[in-house]
């Protein structure tokens, strides 16, 4: 028999999924709710993303191409916020969910995404009382491993970790994204039993390997180098670029951030010219700013590999595109990074932090094609095993599944049988 639809709600308070990625709070997790979203719906599933409102002239509701529905909830000022600074509207957030629900069907199960939209879920269930909807949870990034890196630097408001904690151990169910982040979960007493390990996924129809296949690098042409991700100084591209100095001739290229014009006035970009200035190899950094998405296939293909040097990784998409457009990755082995990336099958994982060994991984790389084009196939058969967003959605459906009250049996077919 075909399960019945589900009406799901998916909330991501901060990261809209029509916006595009690649400013300061636009990035993974704004693709994975997107992606998420149309693959549930093309499940048959009726699926809601609901949104805070930051701009004064969004529709209330908007049809997403991809066959979800995107609500704009009105919560504090329609602008601009960053998203450390949300949390005091979060209990607004979450009572207009209430009320929303209780003018119309509400949710078979509601999915928060990030902690924030797991505190204004706990405010639509406090609101909602006698009235529960099963609660699924995916935090993108853990406040714990963010102070244990950020220390001082860690912008999130004080009262994060105790509230996060909270989410976590009263959500019915955890998706967890990466093995790492399951220990995480287990340190601030979230049960085993549930907590699910499902990664995001990867568009393959949009990232696929060019018409002749993995790259090779043409007679005469520079090595090139690709960094890809939002302009942030945790993203580690200061490594990648003294690392240019022990890879003579080799370019770098950074995909993100914002437009080409206004790189001058970025902070983190100012940043990366000058310490290349630096180091001898300002004319082999090349900052592309925000590239559209359509247009990465292209970018991936061009290269010769990938490098992701960031200081922590709750998870990290761009391994995984660059892998199903066949090229190869050196990475710091951090967070979901040493999940996606098997080091020496679809690239190379190095210790985080290290410079020098990262510099001796992309040069071995850059010195072997065979080996290079080998990693690219090794790369690209993992992601279609294992990363396709249809295969990803069937294991998120299987959770939502589980966390559903069981339905009552009509007397009808009590008789029946």
């Amino acid at each position: 028999m075909t399960e019945t639809p589900l009406r799901l709600a998916l909330i991501s308070e901060h990261a809209n999924p029509l916006a595009p990625p690649g400013g300061v709070d636009a990035g993974g997790q704004n693709v994975h709710v997107e992606a998420l979203a149309t693959a549930l719906a093309r499940r048959g599933h009726e699926v809601t993303v609901y949104t805070r409102r930051d701009g004064p002239h969004l529709p209330d509701a908007v049809d997403a191409p991809g066959g979800f529905r995107v609500v704009h909830v009105p919560a504090g000022p329609a602008e601009r916020i960053p998203k450390d600074g949300l949390l005091p509207y979060m209990g607004e957030f979450g009572r207009w969910l209430a009320a929303e629900w209780a003018t119309g069907p509400a949710p078979d199960v509601v999915h928060a995404h990030f902690w924030m939209s797991g505190v204004a879920a706990l405010e639509a269930a406090e609101a909602r009382r006698g009235d529960p909807v099963p609660l699924v949870t995916t935090f993108h990034a853990l406040g714990t491993v963010k102070r244990r890196m950020q220390g001082d630097a860690d912008t999130s408001p004080a009262g994060r970790i105790g509230l996060e904690t909270r989410v976590a151990t009263t959500a019915d169910r955890v998706v967890a994204q990466c093995a790492d982040e399951v220990e995480e979960l287990l340190r601030i007493g979230v049960r085993r039993d549930r907590i699910d390990v499902v990664p995001s996924g990867v568009d393959t129809d949009l990232f696929h390997p060019g018409d002749d296949g993995p790259s090779m690098r043409s007679e005469g042409r520079p090595a090139r180098l690709l960094s890809v991700g939002r302009l942030v100084e945790r993203k580690g591209y200061a490594d990648i670029v003294r690392a240019l100095r022990a890879l003579p001739g080799a370019e770098l290229l950074i995909a993100g951030g914002p437009g080409q014009g206004d790189l001058g006035s970025d902070p983190e970009a100012q940043r990366l010219v000058t310490a290349a200035a630096q180091y001898g190899v300002g004319d082999r950094l090349r900052l592309l700013g925000a590239v559209d998405r359509w247009r990465m296939p292209a970018l991936y293909q061009a290269v010769d590999l990938v490098i992701c040097a960031p200081a922590y990784e709750p998870f990290g998409l761009t391994p995984l595109e660059a892998m199903a457009c066949g090229t190869p990755v050196v990475a710091y082995a951090v967070g979901g990074l040493s999940d996606s990336v098997i080091h020496g099958t679809c690239g190379l994982l190095v210790e985080p932090g290290n410079v020098t060994h990262l510099a001796g991984a992309i040069r071995s790389l850059l010195d072997n094609e065979p080996l290079r084009y080998a990693y690219a196939a090794g790369g690209l058969q993992r992601v279609r095993g294992r990363y396709p967003w249809p295969r990803i959605a069937e294991q998120i459906e299987s959770v939502y599944r589980s966390v559903q009250a069981p339905q009552p049996v009509a007397a009808s077919a009590v008789s029946a049988a």
